[in-house]
């Protein structure tokens, strides 16, 4: 052999080496399920994927081979669909697994589930035989977040196992009673995402330490989807394409037990029913109980296999918007579940116990069967109860003080609009009225929207549009008592969710059934534009107020067309006034065919245009008048990385892409702090921590690019950054917690003496109050849906309504601006009216009234608009949409003005 040869050879073998190293990490022998016989026409991880159930971390490409080949190998018994498309085109699916009889008939056995939802035709005796003779469904659904990886590979292999068990009583047992739903992968890219970087940074051997890179992910971490939106938070407001399809399918098949399977802190066991407290209190007894028996089974199983667990402790079950909270609100029983993650293929425990990869696939497939039994072996009385949830469901409504919401649509035309057909893709009956009728003594307008809570989804809609629902009181209690002990409370998310409100939506109760003729609308029920006057000589208006006008605006600015916005509101020729910000279209300032042009554009974005042959104004701005700002199509940028919150930074941008449908530049803060920022009339910070190396760098160019004109735009905790001494872009301080004592400065702040005097105490409170530091902050808040006042009289706050709610959450309370630095907006109401929905500590509320909301700084030609909190979490406050277009477009037109 030549010298070559060998020393060729010898790298072949090394590269083979190396890469299965990468790909075969700590290989199992032992199967997950033991003591059972597989048939051998059903392929295995092995024989698609050339590697064993847990020894690498499935890619979303390889998941779809590897059901792909399980539907080939047992066509009669896996059924494959898609039901969604992510941003990035990735393909999410559901397999249907059923014994063959119950795969055929699937479609006549999701018609008998859907007539267990129609109690005004289907009987007790119908549902009674429907209970006895059908299967239940079993919805499980798995990695919503993306580096929450094994739950992928355990639903992988419990297909595998309900198709090749063959003598597993378990298994014979489950495809008997059961029809089994599969949602592998509810987050395919932000899987891509950790997968990539995890095998991207892998050495020759899989470190275990959680110190090492391929533990520690880089922003914006695999967690959320291509917009950075954590999913299991978006069940409420239905914004990301991989949600619609789920509750699209989840409302065609509606099954009653679903399980969300996710990963947590790695230092933990594993986590089932019962769920913690603070339970919604329009869940039923019944849904928590199947729940529970369900968890029960769990923990027969967890002890046979020596698996440590817990239960009760943290995942609550209170917030509607989760994974395993939206379906209770159709009747199932729902649940969380989570494993302590590896993040990776071996993870080192605190307690010096070696996780593996195969350890947390092999749990999370151990509790999906064990579920699975649970279920079959009550599915009679799963599918009886789920009949009984909506007649209890209907006379609940029948009962309730605010029957029937009634959605006029005078205040929020789109935004109205938008809410009842959100309503209707949850799954709730909405009716659109076709005539005027009268309502508890009120007249409303054809078009009008009607939801009767006497319905199977009425429970979700008052839990939903109710101004208030409540934790227990007991529980209550405990959190203030854990909160003056130090000891953190125990609320998992916001409190505060009521969507009327957070969509500035009139919505008017009414205590009892509203007659009227109309149809119930379906979800795509678009919102009809409309141009009178399609011809007029002199042009256009559009009046200001609602997000079809906001995306008019944008849509006319991405088209090139000329317009203005009125600073002020304004009558034309003493007969229509017409509201601050509205747009002005003149045909002198356009080409042609803009007839043409607006009337695509109404029917595009559902504004109502007015065309007017005459500009004579007889009160406020003239067309021609300096307070008719003329628009421009701003180049906006959004600061993208380490440094921002990874929602904050992904939710905004998605709410200005995709609800005012304008595109925006991702800018790395590296960049933003060292680049000619001139191209660029508004920059946004998202919520995040600037302060650290690129500080002030960033500070000094920010402050430069907003004198020559810039608009900077601070969103929540970023205002930690323009509020600080160091950097002096606000001038605004962030406050410590109020003390009633006044005692919020340290007294002997130099005082480096070991001895103090001696003080008495002459009761526990004493000593509790000397324990305090005097300089702290207020404490953290969940999140709650706080009442917010509006100046009326200032160019960017046109055509906002005089009140709405926003989102209000963390610890951040700022002074208001002086007058000869800025404006202050929008500000808190007083501590009597503040809290809109939600629970709010009352010492928090008292130092958040008449605090600052929206704060308006002129630097030189330009501008900061600080908002101090974010108008665009979870991308569900649609109410502070127009306000957030003004401090975007019509404060770039006024820059420089």
């Amino acid at each position: 052999m030549h010298f070559t040869q060998f020393t060729r050879s010898i790298f072949a073998l090394l590269i083979i080496s190396l890469t299965s190293s990468l790909v075969y990490a700590d290989p199992k022998n032992a199967t997950l399920w033991p003591e059972v016989i597989y048939d051998a026409s059903i392929p295995t991880f092995k024989q698609v994927l050339g590697y064993e159930v847990g020894e690498r971390i499935t890619s979303h490409h390889d998941m779809l081979r590897y059901f792909d080949a399980l539907q080939q190998a047992a066509p009669d018994r896996i059924q494959i669909n898609e039901y969604a498309r992510s941003w990035q085109g990735r393909s999410l699916i559901y397999a249907v697994v059923a014994k063959p009889e119950n795969l055929a008939a699937l479609d006549d056995i999701t018609e008998d589930i859907q007539a267990l939802t129609q109690p005004g035709e289907t009987n007790k005796q119908q549902a009674a035989d429907i209970a006895r003779q059908r299967p239940a469904f079993v919805w499980l659904q798995y990695g919503v977040h993306g580096n929450e990886i094994s739950s992928t590979d355990a639903a992988m292999y419990t297909a595998y196992h309900l198709l090749a068990a063959q003598d597993d009583e378990i298994t014979k047992q489950v495809l008997a009673n059961t029809v089994v739903f599969l949602d592998p992968l509810q987050n395919p890219d932000g899987r891509a995402r950790f997968t990539s970087f995890y095998y991207d940074n892998v050495g020759i051997e899989h470190s275990p330490d959680r110190l090492s890179v391929e533990h520690n992910e880089p922003w914006p971490r695999g967690r959320t989807n291509h917009y950075l939106f954590d999913m299991n938070r978006d069940w409420l407001a239905i914004t990301q394409p991989e949600t619609k399809g789920k509750i699209a399918a989840l409302n065609h098949f509606k099954p009653q037990v679903v399980v969300d399977l996710h990963e947590m802190s790695s230092d933990r066991s594993y986590y089932f029913a019962p769920a913690a407290r603070p339970f919604n209190p329009h869940m039923t007894d019944t849904q928590i109980a199947n729940m529970n028996a369900i968890g029960r089974n769990n923990g027969a199983h967890f002890d046979r296999f020596g698996f440590d667990f817990f239960t009760r402790e943290v995942y609550d079950a209170f917030y509607p918007g989760y994974g395993d909270s939206w379906p209770a609100f159709y009747g199932a029983s729902a649940s969380t579940y989570e494993v302590g993650s590896t993040r990776g293929e071996k993870f080192l425990k605190r307690n010096g116990e070696l996780f593996t990869y195969w350890d947390t696939v092999q749990r999370h497939f151990v509790a999906s069967i064990s579920t699975l039994e649970g279920a079959a072996g009550m599915k009679e009385k799963l599918l009886k109860d789920f009949y009984q949830y909506q007649l209890d469901a209907i006379e609940e409504g029948k009962d309730n003080d605010a029957r029937t919401y009634i959605l006029p649509g005078r205040k929020n035309r789109e935004g109205t609009h938008r809410l009842a057909t959100l309503m209707a893709e949850h799954g709730v009956d909405v009716k659109r009225a076709s005539s005027s009728f009268k309502a508890c003594s009120e007249s409303y307008e054809a078009g009008s929207f009607i939801i009767d809570t006497a319905q199977p989804r009425g429970r979700y809609v008052t839990t939903t549009f109710a101004d208030q629902v409540d934790m227990a009181a007991d529980f209550l209690q405990e959190q203030e008592r854990r909160r003056a002990r130090n000891l953190g409370d125990q609320i998992y998310d916001v409190t505060g969710w009521s969507l009327p409100m957070m969509f500035n939506v009139e919505t008017v109760a009414c205590d009892r059934a509203v007659s009227v003729q109309g149809e119930f609308i379906a979800a795509d029920l678009p919102l009809e534009g409309e141009v009178v006057n399609p011809e007029a000589s002199v042009g256009y208006v559009v009046a200001w107020g609602d997000m079809a006008a906001g995306r008019f605006l944008t849509a006319a600015l991405r088209a090139g067309i000329t317009l203005k916005s009125a600073d002020e509101a304004f009558t034309l020729n003493e007969q229509k006034r017409y509201p601050a910000g509205s747009l002005i279209i003149e045909r002198r300032s356009n080409d042609a065919d803009l007839s043409k042009t607006i009337e695509k554009l109404a029917q595009q974005t559902g504004a109502l245009v007015e065309g007017v042959d005459s500009s004579w104004v007889t009160e406020g701005p003239s067309f021609g008048s300096p307070r008719s700002v003329t628009m421009t199509a701003p180049r906006v940028a959004i600061a993208w990385g380490s440094d921002t919150s990874s929602l904050s930074a992904g939710n905004s941008r998605f709410v200005i892409e995709h609800q005012l449908n304008y595109p925006t530049t991702a800018m790395l803060i590296s960049t933003l702090a060292t680049s000619d920022l001139s191209q660029y009339d508004v920059i946004i910070l998202p919520e995040g921590s600037y302060s650290g190396s690129s500080g002030s760098a960033l500070a000094k160019n920010l402050k430069g690019w907003m004198q020559q004109g810039g608009v900077l735009l601070t969103l929540g905790r970023a205002n930690r950054f323009a509020t600080d001494a160091d950097f002096g872009l606000l001038d605004i301080k962030r406050e410590y917690a109020y003390r009633a004592d006044g005692e919020n400065k340290k007294d002997n702040a130099d005082d480096k003496s070991d001895r103090v005097e001696g003080t008495l105490f002459t009761e526990k409170s004493d000593l509790v109050n000397a324990a305090v530091e005097p300089e702290t902050s207020p404490d953290s808040v969940s999140g709650m849906l706080a009442n917010v006042e509006v100046d009326q009289e200032h160019w960017l706050t046109a055509g906002v309504s005089e009140r709405l709610v926003t989102l209000a959450y963390g610890n951040d309370i700022y002074t208001p601006i002086k007058l000869d630095s800025g404006k202050n907006l929008a500000w808190f109401v007083g501590a009597d009216e503040l809290l809109a929905s939600g629970y709010l500590w009352e010492e928090n509320k008292k130092q958040l009234a008449y605090k600052p909301l929206l704060i308006h700084q002129p630097v030189g030609e330009g501008m900061i608009i600080a908002f101090t909190q974010s108008p665009t979490s979870r991308a569900f406050l649609e109410g502070m949409n127009v306000l957030l277009t003004n401090s975007i477009f019509r404060a770039a037109a006024h820059a420089k003005n």
